[in-house]
């Protein structure tokens, strides 16, 4: 085990003897004091900044319970990772432990296997060869606030979304251990949280078993160099590559193989999209078939400019930004300075594996006063480009469409 592992494995053990974090009172409800604010550019878009919540530092506020944490659109043009203190949080039940018992907590892996394990966090730390991926981890609702006509749910701007480094061992590696059985069809995730009310639905998720499988899928103890925040996930979270963060597991206890399809209400019923092209129908239409939510779409931002931003006529200014291919990576990024009229391509930064943001930069030069409309426009590795129009569907999600910011050269 090299040095970096003997530190995360210390601070590891360090937080979960130290009961997972510093004391919190029992819900999030009391935290939020916020004296600032900002407008996101939608309607009812006002979101208060608060550095009330624990190992969080300022981030936009949706809900305080269960918390809805969104990041600061600034965070992304400091680097291609996002910090831990600013990554985003998003919960679907209210009861989320505050404190995690090192002598109890475990992981149970049971049903449709040959061997039932319950594996603490030293035996998962210290039992399977370690791997390391950079993915991002965006909710299946980004930017479901510019959705026209609007729709029900969390109203994101665009900073449900973050990259890490993800430090863990292979689902795959834990799955043979037990020992899936023959007729196994998919593995099912549940966590910590809980409903305040009896009847809420256990919110838990289900995988098919090649999925589960496929080396990619871990469970993570480790986020950008640190134990994960308790917000995130402490002390251990799926992380699925390449799908939206429904799947994603927080506070990951229980793994179980099962032999009949997942029918629970996080996977029949919540999370559904319309079965058309890119998931898009009209909001007149009633009636569509619809499949559970999967694999992420390629998106691309502009990240130092802003609406409204003002620049010199004929200086050149670097226009930079993130990408990301969805569940694959990055083969281009196009710039556009004339509301996509015409398109030239971006240079793209260091590669830090297909599942993650890369940075892309380009030139611009005003040559003549007045405002520029700026597009970014990334195409994945598979061929798949983002829209130039906006998807809609009655759930709000899979925006991609290309992003535009306007600019005033003076």
């Amino acid at each position: 085990m090299d040095e970096q592992n003997r530190a995360m494995r210390r601070q590891v053990l360090a937080s979960l003897a130290a009961g997972g974090m510093a004391a919190v009172t029992g819900s999030w409800s009391g935290l939020v004091r916020a004296a600032e604010a900002v407008t996101l550019p939608f309607e009812n878009g006002l979101r208060p900044l608060t550095s009330d919540f624990p190992q969080k530092g300022e981030m936009l506020l949706l809900r305080s319970r269960p918390p809805l944490l969104e990041t600061p659109f600034d965070v992304f043009d400091e680097g291609v990772f996002t910090p831990n203190d600013r990554f985003f949080v998003r919960w679907h039940l209210a009861g989320i432990p505050t404190t995690i018992d090192a002598r109890t907590f475990g992981v149970k892996v049971h049903g449709a296997v040959a061997h039932e394990l319950d594996l603490g966090i030293a035996d998962i730390m210290n039992g399977f060869d370690r791997v390391e991926l950079a993915a991002v981890n965006q909710c299946a609702g980004n930017s479901r606030g510019f959705f026209k006509p609007r729709v029900a749910g969390g109203e994101w701007g665009n900073g449900a979304m973050g990259n890490a480094r993800w430090t863990g061992v292979r689902l795959k590696d834990i799955l043979d251990r037990a020992g899936v059985k023959a007729g196994a069809v998919e593995v099912r995730f549940n966590g910590l949280d809980e409903g305040v009310v009896a009847a809420t639905p256990d919110f838990v998720k289900s995988l098919t078993v090649d999925h589960a499988r496929d080396g990619e899928v871990m469970v993570a103890f480790g986020m950008n160099g640190q134990p994960l925040p308790l917000l995130n996930g402490f002390p251990l979270r799926l992380v699925v590559p390449g799908w939206y963060s429904t799947y994603w597991m927080k506070m990951l206890n229980d793994i179980e193989v099962i032999d009949t399809p997942d029918r629970n209400f996080w996977m029949a019923k919540a999370y559904q999209i319309p079965d058309t092209p890119h998931a898009s129908v009209s909001p007149e239409d009633k009636s569509f078939k619809t499949v559970a939510i999967n694999r992420m779409v390629p998106r691309s931002f502009v990240t130092n400019l802003s609406d409204g931003a003002v620049l010199d006529i004929g200086v050149h200014r670097k226009v930079r930004g993130i990408a990301f291919g969805g569940d694959a990576g990055v083969r281009e990024v196009r710039f556009s300075s004339d509301d996509g009229a015409t398109w030239t391509t971006a240079q793209l930064g260091r590669d830090f594996g297909k599942y993650s943001f890369r940075r892309w930069e380009t030139a611009f030069v005003p040559r003549r006063p007045g405002r520029y409309t700026l597009k970014v426009m990334a195409i994945n590795a598979n061929g798949v480009a983002q829209p130039d129009k906006p998807n809609w569907n009655p759930g709000g999600y899979m925006r991609n469409v290309v992003e535009a910011v306007t600019v005033v050269a003076a």
